[in-house]
């Protein structure tokens, strides 16, 4: 048990329902779950009813830890006599993604952000002997140090409970629980004699606090009330958050070391595990690899190992935080011997758009397993943002219990009659080209950060490309119009409807920005004016109006979830200034502007529109007057628009309005041709 005032050094991690063990690392031998065996059941029935309502009564649930002799999960599924399903783990982890995987591939079930499809069959399916499902990776691992500002700030339980759940049932054993720890570090200082004006002007906003713990920024967006303090406790359901022996921190996280000396870097680190073994000796430290990518001009071989090696090998656990492109352990000899765990990334600060590198994480994980003298211990999801491209992560989390890459056209056929629960070919066709497309970057080193100009402060210059042919889109989105008016009643279809229809849209004003900016270049007024109004007057206003039809892309929910943890009109007001400025200017004066950009209703229109708008007019006033366009002056411009939004104080909807696909039609019928005209 770690003494409250021994936390301020550590960020801790809890493992839900279970931690597996392996033989590769007999230093990690000591990671079990804390919770019996009967415990774990229980926590697995409870979410099967939570999912299934009285279906759940077909399942049932046995843990015994003696199924496995390796330490790595297992779930074995068996029918019975009277229709039921027996599904055995050593985990409750194994049990519920057991359960799931059955759910997923003989029941047409899915489970995702976005929705669920799940319509089971009656009876069940009865399965031919027994379903063996297991692994060959010790740790499953989920979540970034910036998934909490980025997408779970906000959060109250019933959005915890149903993460939790969708881990569990994703084979997740390994993920972050960063939850209250500033209350901890709270008392910690007060121990050390700082006063309380002292605290708040180091704490940031509820949305930066992921930079204030890693100590990139501090006091932006604060003070941090304490009903803040005694809210995150509340959710924190472990007494004084306990300790699982795995321990969570970075050093030098996007920061450049005062010093290059190998001896030094190694005397940082075994100080830093110094202090965590004083607390607990069987600590273990779990480290983000970004480090070494981020700032990869300090970080050669010498200074890497100097780091590694300040821990005893096996006692530090890196994060190799973006192998689906910038794979760390394949330079540096798997670490230099400690354990890794292989991430996909996958997002940057929850950006919304369409992005995958399905071949790249198909592949990735089973040559870094079979690497030379692998330390592999496990595989990982490490978005910065969730909530988006949950085909990704099915994916992802699926290829932990596979032991070879599965069949890419295959897997997305089936992914696409279990997300809707209908077998349409126009469907099957759509989600092959999709993945064949736009969920396919195969561009050496590119970094996924939704360049769109759409979502960027606009000028003369933008980045235009895409790392995909947008025929494909375009087609893949014509056969999901065609098959809409039967499926409306799918929230997953409803989704990704809206979510295609977006990314279109996104593409298209790209298309338009091309026309304006060549048309100001030649000087041509009326041409502008045509693309321009086009774009302005029917195009933003129309994205509008689609992201407003479904409740995932609200402004008004993110707002209004903010503002609900307040106690008070101050606080309120506080947490609003957090939620606005994170995604838009990111900082006072913009100082990563768009970062965290999202599309959604609301935003749409009186964030981005409104860029827009004054972008075009400020390139006619320069047509009109003959002058050129300057950047600077218009930056200072549209930031009083940028700021304007974040404190303007307007009320958004919470609930969604309009027919999704009366807009969706109505939009594909005006914008499909001129899509097509477009790739000619």
């Amino acid at each position: 048990m770690l003494h409250r005032s021994d936390c301020y050094l550590l960020y801790i991690v809890v493992l839900y329902l279970s931690v597996t063990a392996t033989c590769k690392f007999s230093t990690l031998d000591h990671l079990k779950s804390q919770a019996s065996d009967k415990k774990q059941g229980r926590a697995v029935a409870e979410l099967l009813r939570r999912l299934l309502g009285n279906r759940s009564a077909e399942f049932v649930v046995l843990v015994n830890r003696s199924l496995s002799n390796d330490s790595l999960d297992v779930c074995e599924l068996r029918s019975t006599k009277n229709n039921k399903i027996v599904a055995t783990g050593n985990s409750g982890v194994s049990v519920a993604s057991g359960i799931y995987n059955y759910l997923k591939y003989f029941c047409n079930c899915h489970v995702s952000w976005s929705g669920d499809q799940l319509d089971l069959p009656r009876p069940l399916p009865k399965l031919s002997g027994v379903l063996r499902i297991n692994t060959q990776h010790r740790f499953r691992y989920y979540q970034n140090v910036c998934t909490f500002s980025y997408s779970s700030v906000w959060w109250d339980w019933p959005r915890w409970e149903r993460e939790i759940d969708w881990m569990a049932l994703n084979g997740i054993n390994l993920p972050l629980a960063f939850t209250g720890q500033e209350a901890i570090w709270q008392e910690v200082y007060r121990a050390l004699g700082l006063n309380q004006s002292e605290i708040e002007e180091f704490f940031a906003g509820p949305a930066f606090l992921a930079w204030n713990r890693m100590g990139n920024m501090f006091e932006f967006g604060g003070p941090l009330p304490q009903s803040w303090h005694v809210n995150q406790l509340t959710l924190q359901v472990i007494k004084q958050f306990g300790t699982d022996h795995v321990y969570n921190t970075d050093t030098f996280n996007e920061m450049i070391p005062p010093s290059s000396d190998p001896a030094y870097l190694s005397a940082v680190s075994r100080s830093v595990f110094a202090s965590m073994t004083a607390v607990d000796p069987q600590a273990i430290w779990l480290m983000q690899g970004w480090l070494f990518f981020s700032a990869a001009t300090f970080w050669k071989p010498a200074q890497i190992q100097a780091l590694l090696h300040g821990v005893p090998l096996g006692r530090m656990i890196v994060l190799d935080l973006f192998a689906e492109t910038e794979p760390i352990f394949s330079y540096t000899e798997s670490f230099y011997g400690q354990p890794f765990i292989w991430c996909m990334l996958q997002n940057f600060g929850g950006n919304s758009g369409l992005f995958g590198t399905v071949e790249s994480i198909n592949s990735g994980p089973f040559k870094a397993l079979h690497f030379p003298n692998s330390t592999m211990v496990g595989i990982g999801m490490t978005p910065e943002g969730i909530e988006q491209n949950p085909v990704m992560y099915e994916l992802m989390s699926e290829l932990a219990w596979r032991k070879e890459p599965v069949n890419l056209v295959k897997w997305a056929s089936l992914y696409a009659i279990r997300r809707y629960g209908t077998t349409q070919d126009s469907l099957i066709t759509a989600w092959r080209l999709l993945f064949s497309s736009v969920y396919n970057c195969t561009l050496p080193h590119y970094r996924n950060h939704n360049h769109s100009p759409l979502v960027r402060r606009p000028s003369l210059h933008m980045n235009t490309d895409l790392w995909y042919n947008p025929a494909d889109l375009f087609n893949a989105w014509k056969l999901i119009i065609e098959v809409s008016p039967s499926l409306m009643s799918k929230e997953t279809f409803r989704y990704d409807l809206v979510d295609v229809t977006r990314e279109v849209l996104q593409v298209l004003t790209t298309s338009f920005y091309l026309d304006i900016t060549d048309a100001f270049h030649k000087q041509k007024l009326p041409e502008l004016l045509i693309s321009a109004g086009v774009l302005i007057y029917d195009l933003l206003p129309e994205l509008n109006r689609l992201l407003c039809s479904d409740r995932n892309f609200l402004l008004g929910k993110w707002l209004e979830q903010a503002k609900s943890l307040a106690i008070d009109e101050e606080e309120a007001q506080l947490y609003d200034m957090n939620a606005r400025n994170q995604l838009t200017l990111w900082g006072p004066s913009g100082e990563i502007q768009d970062y965290a950009s999202k599309e959604w209703g609301g935003l749409m229109e009186d964030y981005y529109a409104q860029r827009w708008g004054l972008f075009v007019q400020t390139l006619v006033k320069c047509l009109d007057s003959g002058q050129p366009f300057k950047q600077d002056a218009f930056n200072q411009a549209v930031f009083q628009v940028e700021k304007g939004f974040i404190y303007n104080g307007r009320k958004y909807p919470t609930k969604p309005q309009g027919d999704t696909y009366e807009i969706t039609r109505r939009i594909f019928l005006k914008y499909y041709p001129q899509a097509l005209k477009r790739l000619l």
